[in-house]
């Protein structure tokens, strides 16, 4: 135990020298379309180095400041600080009269998904990252007033999503399956438009309000502050409501086409009994059932049906290196490279095994954090050592790497669970 013990702090040591040596080179000036300086989720010259992307920078720059703070470097803090700060007027910049956000700018297109310049509602705009973007960066750099001329941005891009993305039961849905985040998760990926009503885009909308929410009162937006609260708080309650499955005790991303349409399509017979639901459990089993415990939402009762009963078990979620992206009995279970969409039908990602860390920290199952992180920490370690850098996605029993080498981005995460203790 103690030779492992030791090994475990040799290769945090290894990750934080790499990490300090290659944090200033995430820190990317202005340049053709990113007209203030930004954040770039991998290594120059490798995949995505020329691109910004909404939910990948909010994790970039939260491991950028623990480093940051770990190596005592207060130089690139202060780098850190001007490069959030125009990462997020970059996304601000472009957003469209109504509201919508950019998915990624890149140096040579400031709208690649359409998200903006949009010729019909189908088309997902950025994830709801930005009320935290802006929280963390006030946090850390010491001043909320930076924001204060953008904070209204903030108010439109949410008022974008309830006005062609909030469902009938107050969930949010995606307009389709382009660029979600976790790109094929079988719950969204495939299915129909304005259908799914995605645990990781509520959850994320979910903490994002409570953010801005905090944002408000700091700038004197009393208003706009008990506003935001009420809508978290009703996103919050729909959660539990349509997303909590008591037979499994699980949380589930909800189809939200429950329709009757007997009087469109059968007009002449008369109509029965009415139809109850509004929404339908999809009963796949995806690591963004972990979420509500990240997020706050999940009872203590849930909360400990979701680690006993699910991420303890090897034979869906409990991976050697940490929790498999798609529970291991699902049919879909693969661990196939891809390329676009990404695959997130078992791999283990950091920002995966970072959330659910996240949770079970917050909800006190101290040991399960803690091997979580050791997990986390071996398996990156190891790659470093074996290739020199790091990788976007790993097997979870191998802890090889499957994809995309240089990729640092949420990697930079596993600064964070070195050390077991309160969020930021």
């Amino acid at each position: 135990m103690a030779a492992e013990s030791a090994a475990n702090a040799a290769g945090r040591e290894r990750l934080l020298a790499y990490f300090a040596r290659a944090a200033p080179q995430l820190l990317r000036p202005a340049e053709g379309a990113l007209l203030y300086p930004s954040i770039a989720p991998t290594l120059p010259g490798k995949a995505y180095s020329t691109q910004l992307w909404d939910w990948d920078t909010y994790w970039t720059v939260r491991g950028l400041f623990r480093i940051a703070r770990l190596t005592k470097n207060t130089d690139l803090h202060a780098r850190i600080c001007a490069h959030a700060q125009g990462s997020l007027l970059n996304f601000l910049h472009y957003q469209s009269p109504e509201g919508r956000i950019p998915i990624m700018v890149n140096i040579q297109n400031s709208d690649l998904f359409g998200s903006v310049a949009h010729k019909h509602d189908l088309a997902n705009q950025a994830k709801p990252v930005f009320g935290q973007l802006g929280l963390l960066t006030a946090n850390e750099c010491g001043s909320v007033a930076w924001l204060a001329s953008n904070f209204d941005h903030l108010l439109r891009f949410y008022a974008s999503w309830n006005r062609t993305n909030r469902s009938a039961v107050g969930l949010m849905v995606w307009s389709n399956d382009v660029a979600i985040g976790n790109d094929n998760d079988p719950t969204t990926f495939g299915r129909p438009e304005y259908s799914s009503a995605n645990l990781l885009l509520n959850c994320l909308f979910y903490r994002d309000l409570q953010a801005a929410a905090e944002l408000a009162g700091r700038l004197g937006r009393s208003a706009d502050q008990q506003q935001l609260n009420e809508q978290a708080s009703a996103l919050g309650k729909a959660i539990q409501t349509n997303c909590w499955d008591r037979r499994d005790r699980f949380y589930y991303t909800a189809d939200v086409h429950c329709i009757d349409r007997r009087a469109e399509l059968i007009p002449s017979v008369p109509r029965g009994m009415d139809m109850s639901w509004h929404t339908l459990p999809l009963r796949i089993q995806v690591f963004t059932g972990f979420l509500p415990m990240w997020c706050g939402l999940a009872t203590p009762a849930q909360a400990h049906d979701l680690v006993t009963l699910h991420f303890a078990n090897p034979e869906s979620f409990h991976g050697a290196y940490g929790v498999r992206t798609l529970a291991r009995n699902e049919t879909m279970y693969s661990l196939a490279r891809s390329s676009n969409p990404s695959n997130w039908l078992g791999p283990v990602w950091i920002i995966s095994n970072y959330l659910v860390w996240r949770g079970l920290v917050d909800y006190g199952f101290t040991a399960e954090a803690s091997e979580l992180a050791r997990a986390t920490v071996e398996m990156l370690a190891n790659d470093l050592d074996l290739h020199g850098s790091l990788n976007e996605y790993y097997d979870p029993d191998r802890g090889t790497p499957l994809s995309h080498d240089g990729f640092l981005d949420w990697n930079l995460l596993v600064a964070e669970m070195m050390e077991t203790g309160p969020a930021n």
